[in-house]
């Protein structure tokens, strides 16, 4: 076999909906797992849905999700440009020669007269009113001017087919396949048209899209036949659902690559996931680095069947990634949403992260578990009362005394540290160490749940902060 080329081959008409992007990276895996070229391609020939700012937010999303191309805009590989706007010239050339190959033709017909062949439904059919005008009626018409468009000429009674990767033979009778549009009467090219140009230019070997295609390829196949050319492979996958019955639909604004990271999510938890989402490796593993996904990748695991997308399940694999990290690492991720939670305080950002790393499944929870901290003030003194503990207002108050004053003149603001301070103190004043602790918890937060304890709390406040709060909430605990 020669070398695998695979393309992904957006168009930029919006958000990477979550479809797309598993296609891109399907495309991504097989080429790298059989040592091969992948390639981007950006499809903006549909001008009028080209959305600004939607080329830029392509190259973001591949790069976040660390898909690299070998070739594509600004990484020529020689068969450029990888532009489709760029690529005009090319597009009307080859139209014109398939005329002349006899697998296209120029059609005269206008806006009312194909208007005329709409059903009751809206539906028109070309019924190939120009498909065997002689060679000089379309002569003496292109003399004239008269606008026209290239049609595919279909042949009459043959059957097209090909074998999918996926879901085997596909057969369409030709009888099925209408006389498309190829070039526009503005000499844009079609998608049908300038999809099998491209592929057939760029030297791809195997086609990865969706399986809205699979009825249409033998259509495009036929055109490959009409040149002359040699077909590629086709891997058809599955729909994502949205849920049994409704697709994913980049339409209605759902499954947005770049809103899931603006929740938190971490890039290659996404990525990670939506290789799932119609693909199950041979040992069935679920957290996967990308080379280990490159590694097991292969078309026996891809299902004929569509996949829901389930965010509570992507949800997981997020806090499976973070617990995995080291306290640094998770620190790198986290500092944005930690600072937002803490801003305009004193705080250890890196202790609070610490706390953080194996109590959240997505970045974006930071600030709502943390927001505890902003709200100290909300004294509430039934929160000292501890039955199991023994722990009760007079209790409290001796405990928030006994902490509040031993801790006053410690120098060693450390875990070891304030521990053994605490617990000697506790001692010293004939109280159980679980009791002070539980006490000066409570005192440095406000909160009945906090994410740490009374040490951790104290090291993530730092000594000047706690030391006020277990004043303020000490003088609380005296009024009652």
């Amino acid at each position: 076999m020669s070398e695998v080329r695979t393309r992904f081959a957006p168009s930029p008409t919006g958000f990477m909906h979550i479809g797309n992007l598993r296609t891109g990276l399907y495309a991504y895996l097989f080429a790298k797992k059989n040592g091969g070229k992948f390639i981007l391609r950006i499809e903006d020939t549909d001008q009028e849905r080209k959305v600004e700012g939607a080329v830029e937010m392509i190259y973001r999303t591949l790069d976040k999700a660390g898909i690299s191309y070998d070739e594509g805009p600004n990484k020529d590989g020689g068969y450029g440009p990888y532009v489709q706007t760029e690529r005009m010239g090319i597009y009307k050339r080859y139209a014109e020669e398939l005329v002349r190959l006899g697998g296209a033709y120029y059609c005269f017909c206008d806006k009312e007269r194909l208007a005329s062949l709409k059903d009751e439904n809206g539906v028109a059919t070309y019924d190939k009113h120009c498909r065997n005008l002689s060679k000089e009626e379309v002569e003496a018409k292109l003399k004239a001017g008269v606008p026209y468009v290239i049609r595919q000429k279909v042949p009459e009674g043959v059957v097209s087919e090909y074998e999918d990767m996926v879901f085997g033979k596909i057969s369409v009778d030709s009888a099925d396949i209408e006389d498309g549009v190829l070039l526009k009467s503005d000499g844009l090219p079609t998608y049908n048209f300038a999809n099998v140009v491209d592929d057939h230019l760029m030297g791809i070997t195997h086609v990865i899209r969706g399986t809205e295609y699979l009825s249409s390829t033998p259509k495009y196949n036929l055109i490959y036949d009409a040149f002359g050319w040699e077909r590629p492979k086709y891997m058809h996958l599955p729909p994502i659902m949205k849920d049994a019955q409704r697709k994913l639909s980049k339409r209605y604004g759902d499954a947005n690559f770049e809103d899931f990271l603006a929740k938190g999510y971490l890039p290659q938890a996404i990525v990670n996931y939506i290789a799932l989402l119609g693909w199950c490796p041979k040992d069935n593993r679920e957290k996967m680095t990308m080379r280990e996904m490159i590694e097991a990748f292969d078309t026996d695991g891809i299902s004929k069947s569509s996949s829901i997308f389930d965010e509570q399940k992507m949800r997981w694999l997020n806090g499976e990634y973070l617990k995995a990290m080291t306290d640094e690492e998770f620190f790198e991720v986290a500092k944005p949403y930690i600072d937002g939670a803490v801003e305009g305080m004193d705080v250890d950002e890196f202790e609070l992260a610490k706390l953080m790393r194996t109590r959240v499944d997505v970045l974006g929870e930071i600030s709502e578990k943390l927001a505890f901290l902003k709200e100290f003030g909300n004294f509430d003194a039934n929160m000292y009362v501890h039955q199991k503990m023994k722990v009760d207002l007079d209790v409290a108050k001796r405990a928030v005394a006994v902490a509040l004053e031993a801790l006053r003149g410690l120098e060693d603001w450390s875990e070891d540290g304030v521990k053994e301070c605490v617990k000697a103190a506790a001692e010293q004043n004939g109280l159980k160490g679980g009791q002070v602790m539980f006490s000066m918890r409570v005192a440095l937060t406000d909160a009945a749940v906090t994410p740490g304890g009374a040490i951790e709390m104290a090291l993530a406040l730092k000594k000047r902060e706690s030391i006020r709060r277990l004043e303020v909430s000490l003088a609380k605990l005296n009024e009652q």
